[in-house]
Formats: structure tokens, sequence, C-alpha cells
């Protein structure tokens, strides 16, 4: 697919644009988190039982990595403006219809149509701010302005689901999504450069495509699933099996295909391969402490939905900063250097973190970590991003966003089942000292996971000679 190339003075224009791109990251970001806090009213509402209200979570969760790669190359064959506008309308209807929901089986069915709206949107607001920005300063100052919207909606999501499910109730936070989304596929329609003629060899790979979806979806699911149903119940076993058989399949469909589904020369990029590596570790540490700081303040200090939110307030601020930092210290340091930077200021405040969790609910306390750990996630945030980006040819960014984003939520998945399989927080009857001690030790896998992480990248990441 041809890509029209911007002359300077339109790329100086490409404000607005680039606004509306960190809009979609935002809406995305938003809706995984912004349901925690709505979470308790859903399941007295819709009767809910205490084990099947956290599919409200995991629907949107499973269906968006096992979609990503589906997405991610839609956009490269059928168009990244069209691709952007098809996720954001179906995010519209979608969340229109879960603000209406009256029953629980149809919002986890919409939770799960939400996931598909992001496995679309994601990969093609990734693709054109990769490709309507050339490689270097500019784009990895367009990526620091997405990268801040989304990485901050993942902690404004607690702060806004406070403030509407306290003044409108729950279907708030689905009701919310309406306009945004509206508006950003109107937006996208008059603002993006238009796709051109489609390819005419527009090769799918349906099967490919099928056995990778179902292969990543089963995956995901099995993860999430497995730590409450147990690791050797028959649905975990039966899932784990089919996950392995289709994604051998999608292996062996990829070597005979003329048009795979994922280029194979995209696997020999040593920046992607990194990249990917880091987007799955980023996901199982960094994103995975909201889901222990939620359970700190609500479950242990008794904080109200509000407050809750309110807490996630300085990281959102702090984590914003970290996207700009991260943009700035690339172009003086090098990627390397920042990323491994980054991580390290993210261990620190990690620990610091962690040594100053105690009963008595001091939120000064956990200050000096919090805003250590937030500034290296939003660094992180950036800095892996540019990596999955750099070097990829134009008809690629779509695919390559989507393996890296696949990536990232099944290493949050996993991420999240060891922790909190590690932490015993899943547990029933816990008292709070044991859910404290629980979530301090989640926290030092968190700092320990970051540092090898850090070391990882040492591997991956080779210093390139000066020219």
């Amino acid at each position: 697919m041809p890509v029209k190339t911007l002359s300077t003075p339109a790329r100086r224009r490409l404000g607005l644009p680039l606004f509306v791109l960190a809009v979609a990251q935002l809406v995305i970001s938003l809706d995984y988190s912004i349901v925690y806090v709505a979470l308790p009213g859903i399941g007295s509402a819709l009767g809910f039982s205490g084990q099947d209200l956290q599919w409200v979570v995991s629907a949107y969760v499973v269906t968006t990595g096992g979609f990503l790669l589906l997405g991610g190359r839609a956009t490269d064959l059928l168009g990244r403006r069209r691709i952007f506008i098809a996720g954001a309308l179906l995010y519209a209807v979608s969340s229109l219809v879960g603000g209406l929901s009256e029953s629980a089986g149809v919002l986890v069915a919409v939770r799960a149509v939400q996931g598909i709206g992001g496995s679309l949107l994601f990969p093609a607001a990734l693709s054109l701010i990769n490709t309507l920005y050339e490689e270097g300063p500019i784009r990895n100052r367009a990526l620091a302005a997405w990268g801040a919207a989304g990485a901050g909606g993942l902690c404004f999501g607690s702060l806004l689901g406070g403030v509407l499910v306290d003044a409108f109730g729950w279907p708030a936070v689905f009701l919310v999504n309406v306009p945004l989304a509206g508006g950003i596929a109107l937006a996208g329609a008059l603002l993006f450069p238009g796709d051109g003629p489609r390819p005419r060899q527009r090769d799918f790979d349906l099967l490919g495509a099928l056995t990778a979806t179902a292969g990543v979806t089963l995956l995901v699911f099995v993860l999430i699933h497995a730590p409450e149903a147990g690791w050797g119940s028959r649905g975990v076993l039966v899932c784990a099996v089919l996950s392995v058989t289709s994604l051998s399949l999608f292996a062996v469909t990829e070597t005979r295909t003329r048009a795979p589904l994922t280029p194979g020369h995209l696997f020999s990029h040593r920046g992607l391969l990194a990249a990917m590596a880091l987007t799955a570790l980023f996901s199982a540490t960094f994103s995975s402490l909201p889901y222990f700081l939620t359970l700190l303040f609500q479950t242990v200090h008794g904080y109200s939905p509000m407050a809750t939110g309110a807490a996630f307030l300085i990281p959102a601020v702090v984590v914003a900063a970290g996207t700009k930092a991260g943009e700035k210290a690339v172009a003086a340091l090098g990627l390397r250097t920042t990323l491994l930077g980054s991580m390290a200021l993210g261990a620190a405040g990690t620990l610091l973190l962690g040594l100053a969790l105690g009963a008595d609910g001091s939120y000064l306390r956990l200050l000096p970590g919090i805003v250590l750990l937030s500034l290296g996630q939003g660094a992180a945030w950036t800095g892996m991003w540019i990596a999955a980006a750099s070097g990829i040819r134009a008809q690629d960014q779509g695919i390559a966003s989507g393996l890296a984003s696949t990536t990232l939520q099944v290493g949050g998945a996993v991420g999240l089942a060891v922790l909190v399989a590690v932490a015993g927080t899943g547990s029933q009857g816990l008292t709070t000292t044991e859910l404290l001690g629980g979530i301090r030790d989640a926290v030092y896998v968190i700092a320990a996971g970051i540092c090898l992480g850090a070391v990882a990248l040492l591997l991956l990441f080779q210093k390139r000679p000066a020219r």
C-alpha cells in the first residue's frame, strides 16, 4: 500500500491529528482501568457472582490480546484510516450497549466486543503515527505525546471511574466512551490522509489469522482463568491443548503461505524482537502495580472509590511527565541508555514502595516510591514503542505494532497470574495483615522482574559503535 509522504510544513500542522490519536489511546487505556472502581456496583446491580465478576475485566483483556495480530495485519492491508474508524465506531456502539445492559451475560459480551475494538484501534493508531511522522525526533515527540495519553489513562481511569460512579452510577463508565469514540471516528475521517486504492494482492492469510487469533485468545484465557479454576481443571487443560494446537498450526501455516500474516523477515529484526520482549516485561511488571495498589487502597486501607481514584492522580501526572522525559532522553543519550535508565528508576521506585508499605495507611510514605517508579514507567513506555517502530518498513508498521502489542497483552496476563499466585491475594478469608503481606511480596517480585529485564536488555540491545 503506497504511503503518502508529508512535507515539513504539513508535518508541523499535525497537532490536531496527533491529538485525535492520543485521545484514541486514552480511550483504550481508560477502558481497561475505569471499570475497577465500578465492579462492586456492577456486581450488585446485575447479579454477578463473586467468581464471575472478574470477567467484566478479563473479557476485555482476552479479546484484545487475541485479535491484535489480526488487527495489525488488517491495518496494513485494508488501510490505516479505515481500520481506525472501524475500531472507534465499534467502541462507541458497544459502549452504548454496555451502559444500557440489564444482564450479566450481555455486559461480558459487550466487554469482549470492546476488546476487539481495541485490537483494531491500537495498531491502527500506532501505525498512523509511525507513517505520518518520519523516523527520528519528530516521530519520537509524537510517540511521547501518544504514550502520555495511554499511560496516563491507565491511572486516570480509576479517578474518572470514581467520579462517575459516585455521581451517576456504574453505567456512566461505559456511556462516557460513546461521545469520545464517536468523536475520534469522525475526526479520523476528516483529518487523516486517505488510504488510497487497496493493493491488488490482498491475500489475507485467513487460516493464519484464524489460528493465531484462536491460539492467542485461548492462551490469554488460560492465563487469566487458571489461577482461580486451578491449573489442573478440565476446562483449563482443554483450552491449553487447543491453544498449543492452534499456535502450532499457525506456525506451520506461516512457513507455507505466499502472504503470511506475520512476514518472516520481521523475526530477524533485532530491534523489534527486543521491543516485543520489553513490552511483555513492561506489562508483567509496571502494568500489574495498579491492581495491587487498588487492593491496598480499597481493601487494606478502606479508601472510597473517589479516594482511590484520587490516589492515582499523582502517578498519572508523573507517568505523563516520564513519557516526555523519555523522548528527550532518547535524543540526548540514545535508546539503549534511556531504556536501561528508565528500568533502573522503575526498579528503585518499586523497591522503595515495597519498603514503605504499612498498615497505617500513610499515603505520604508511599509517594517517593510511586514517583520514582512512575517516572521510570513513563520513560520506558515511550522508549519501547520507539524501538518497536525503528527500522520497520511503512507497509509492515501495522503488523509490527500488532506483534509488540500482543506480547504486551500476553505479558500482562502472565505477569498478573504469577503475581496473584505469589501474593495469594486471590484467596478468600484473608486477614488485613495477610493481604498486606501478599501485596508486599508481589511488589518485591515486580522489582526483581524489572531488574532481570534490565540485564536482558544489555544482551538484546547491543550498543552501536559511533560513526
